[in-house]
């Protein structure tokens, strides 16, 4: 893994024309690559529906189990910790046996223990929940994002990610407009809304089982058939294409987690208390604070959009700079005012810049990888960044408590915690975006690249990277004879081999 320079961050002339003829691209898709991708963004809207259920109502738990702001985020840290968990076992699962049935798996299991969630009595029990929890979530995005992507044309791939990505605003957005809307309305208040997310997780579970198997997929099952190999001897080649990659790309698995603990230090520090910050700090309504965090992820989603086009024809690493340093332009406006228009402009802003360089990384990622490793190589990155930051809500909940404020409520003087001082969110955020900022430039970029066309992680060759099509003759050659040479001629040769 070379290093890439300020000089090698915008991509070459040949790589760029990928972007040009962007609409024809679009009118040219079938309904099933439209499926699957649709597929893919909704399993990651459902994903960030579930989890920011408990961010939405941090006020109300702490109330249901007379416990502090700090014990409550203990719930978010424990399943942003147990998320590696499940980006590793249902990342393996989709690289092994495909796209559809570990996703429908995936869903439904969240669903369920979303729906469990609502039931728990006691403090002991939501904590339980949701570490389990964090096991189901952790397998999500790996495998939303290689549904979603493999099966469009490259040119396509970059406004893809970014809306793809912005599943995640636009489900935070539909969880504060449930928590907006329907729990003040219900008798079993936050609950409604875990119950709520656990039915909409199901749905999608539903949706992505009635269509067929990415077509990758179903290439490479066809090419092993053809070739006789069995079920125990694909599995046996996935294991030891797996050891080749990890020999190959340790230094690439390395840098990708670096990443994205940045990244999920940008997330999370900048989303988690933000609704409990304008409730605690600025005195606002909880009614005000989800409006706010609507427009935050209004500004989120538009950001992902318009970084995820633009990343097609500027490169993936420049349009990633450029709104994490927008993210840097306004954490002012986004801690420093005291109402209501002012900070929700801030948050507007701020998330434009977070999820804008945030909807270039499923792109970014998938292009990176070793290309048969799609689901896992990103999930993993992804999750281990994730347990990495899971602190971030506890940090700020720590420090707001440690760097109190006084904001005067009906007249009267009151101390509060103080979640944005400088020396919190501010320090935090800025110091996180310097850090993204400086791995993505040293990092590689592989834009335009053509994984689909490599091997699928259980046939042989795929650990060192090989093509299904597009060799050069001599190296196809040198390879089909490699693999003749060592492919056994019968049933008891490879029974013999294998021993």
């Amino acid at each position: 893994m070379a290093p890439y320079f300020l000089k090698n961050l915008v991509p070459h002339r040949e790589q760029r024309q990928a972007a040009r003829p962007l609409l024809g691209v679009l009118l040219g898709l079938t309904w099933i690559q439209w499926a699957h991708f649709f597929t893919g963004w909704l399993a990651w809207t459902c994903d960030a529906i579930d989890f920011f259920s408990v961010s939405l109502s941090v006020k109300a738990l702490e109330t249901q189990f007379n416990r502090s702001t700090h014990d409550i985020t203990t719930a978010i840290t424990l399943t942003l910790l147990f998320r590696s968990v499940g980006a590793i076992l249902f990342g393996v699962f989709s690289d092994r046996f495909g796209r559809k049935w570990p996703l429908v798996f995936n869903l439904a299991i969240i669903s369920v223990l979303q729906l469990g969630g609502g039931f728990v009595q006691t403090f002991k029990q939501f904590l339980a929940v949701r570490a389990l929890f964090g096991i189901g979530m952790g397998g999500i995005w790996g495998l939303a994002a290689s549904t979603a992507l493999e099966n469009l044309p490259v040119e396509a791939r970059g406004l893809a990610s970014g809306v793809l990505q912005q599943g995640y605003a636009v489900g935070y957005l539909l969880a504060a407009c449930i928590n907006l809307t329907l729990v003040p309305d219900t008798a079993q208040g936050w609950r409604s809304l875990f119950w709520t997310a656990a039915g909409i997780s199901m749905f999608a579970a539903g949706v992505r089982a009635v269509l067929p198997e990415s077509e990758y997929f179903l290439r490479a099952e066809a090419e092993e058939r053809a070739r006789g190999v069995s079920t125990a001897g694909k599995t046996r080649t996935f294991l030891k294409e797996t050891k080749e990659m990890l020999k190959i790309h340790w230094m690439l698995c390395v840098y990708a987690v670096l990443l994205m603990t940045g990244f999920n230090f940008l997330s999370h520090g900048s989303q988690d208390l933000y609704p409990t910050y304008l409730q605690t700090s600025k005195n606002f309504s909880a009614h005000n604070a989800t409006v706010a965090t609507i427009i935050g992820n209004c500004g989120a989603i538009a950001g992902g959009v318009v970084a995820g086009l633009v990343s097609q024809y500027i490169g993936r690493r420049l349009t990633i700079v450029i709104f994490v340093c927008i993210v840097g332009a306004f954490i002012p406006l986004w801690i420093l005012p005291s109402t209501f228009g002012a900070l929700a402009a801030g948050a507007f802003c701020i998330q434009f810049g977070v999820q804008g360089a945030w909807g270039v990384i499923p792109i970014q990622l998938a292009e990176m990888s070793p290309p048969a490793f799609r689901a896992t190589f990103p999930g993993v990155a992804y999750q281990l960044g994730n347990m990495v930051s899971s602190a971030a809500s506890q940090i700020e909940a720590t420090g707001g408590e440690q760097q109190r404020t006084t904001i005067i409520v009906d007249g009267k003087a009151k101390d509060v915690p103080d979640y944005a001082k400088v020396r919190v969110q501010g320090i935090l955020i800025g110091c996180v975006a310097a850090w993204v900022i400086v791995t993505t430039i040293i990092g590689p970029e592989k834009h335009g690249s053509h994984f689909e066309k490599h091997k699928a992680a259980f046939l042989e060759g795929a650990g060192r990277d090989e093509l299904f099509e597009g060799e050069d003759e001599d190296a196809r050659h040198r390879r089909e004879e490699k693999e003749s040479s060592t492919r056994p001629t019968s049933l008891e040769d490879e029974k013999n081999a294998n021993v």
